[in-house]
């Protein structure tokens, strides 16, 4: 089995360790437009080689689309055009790890090998980016979404299949605008939050030794996700606009019903937030 990855940060690049590892891969190729992080996913052995996008096609039976998913809007026509050219009946399969699944499965809808496309999402990652945050493990125990699983050729949903089991993630199927919606509420939300958090203490707090000596385990694990990388976030928050404004709102609509508690000396009504919330305790512990 010859894989191709597109893209080698966290994501393209944790996947690589452990396909290697395991045995599902028996060559690994990769794309890489950075050529600091070409160079630099060859020399940590992530991938055996770095091809041009219509090599890596040619030479691998997989593709992994691992790029931020305003560049993989753009890519995946070109690979199932390069799919569509090939001789023969296409057995190859490509599939996406994006954060955002609707405008994606949207592009390859009317394509004549749309069937070799199967869209997913591995719930998986860090704050961190580039092939030097790339790590063994990063999937283990995690869920993976299958969306519109329907529209691909069976062979290709069990090869992706395949690969997820070997990467020990469970899959969960779904269609690509109920993911999106989801994804809105459980994953962008939180970046947004984060991001927001930290424009906030950088605002008032001007000494960032204070911030460094007082931050506590709850505002560094809150904050967190602010050192996310912008390249990879605003595609998605672009492509999911609707969603995550919905989901903003709602967010501020919270935020102010705390704010009018807080005004107004009502302890009754703050403990009746803070209680409501505690409730997320019967989903994640």
């Amino acid at each position: 089995m010859n894989v191709g990855i597109i893209g080698l940060g966290l994501i393209g690049g944790s996947m690589a360790i452990d396909l290697r590892r395991r045995g599902f891969a028996d060559g690994i190729a990769g794309v890489e437009s950075d050529s600091v992080n070409a160079a630099a996913a060859v020399k940590i052995g992530l991938v055996d080689r770095i091809l041009t996008l219509e090599e890596c096609v040619a030479e691998s039976d997989i593709i992994v689309l691992a790029v931020p998913v305003g560049a993989a809007v753009k890519m995946l026509p070109q690979v199932l055009d390069l799919f569509a050219a090939g001789e023969g009946k296409c057995r190859k399969v490509v599939m996406d790890v994006c954060s955002t699944k609707e405008n994606l499965s949207k592009t390859a809808h009317y394509h004549p090998v749309r069937q070799r496309y199967v869209a997913t999402h591995p719930m998986a990652g860090t704050e961190y980016s580039g092939p030097w945050a790339a790590m063994p493990g990063l999937f283990d125990g995690r869920a993976c979404i299958i969306c519109n699983q329907e529209e691909s050729d069976p062979s290709a949903v069990h090869l992706v299949e395949k690969l997820y089991d070997c990467l020990n993630m469970r899959p969960i199927y779904m269609n690509a605008a109920s993911h999106d919606v989801h994804a809105a509420y459980v994953s962008h939300i939180s970046h947004i939050t984060s991001f927001a958090l930290a424009l906030t203490v950088l605002d008032k707090e001007k000494n960032e030794k204070h911030i460094f000596d007082l931050a506590s385990g709850g505002f560094s694990s809150t904050v967190r996700l602010a050192k996310s990388n912008a390249d990879m976030w605003v595609p998605i928050f672009s492509q999911n606009r609707d969603n995550v404004l919905k989901v903003i709102d709602t967010y501020i609509e919270k935020m102010n019903d705390f704010r009018k508690a807080i005004a107004d000396f009502d302890e009754d009504g703050i403990r009746s937030l803070i209680e409501d919330a505690n409730r997320i305790k019967r989903i994640i512990r």
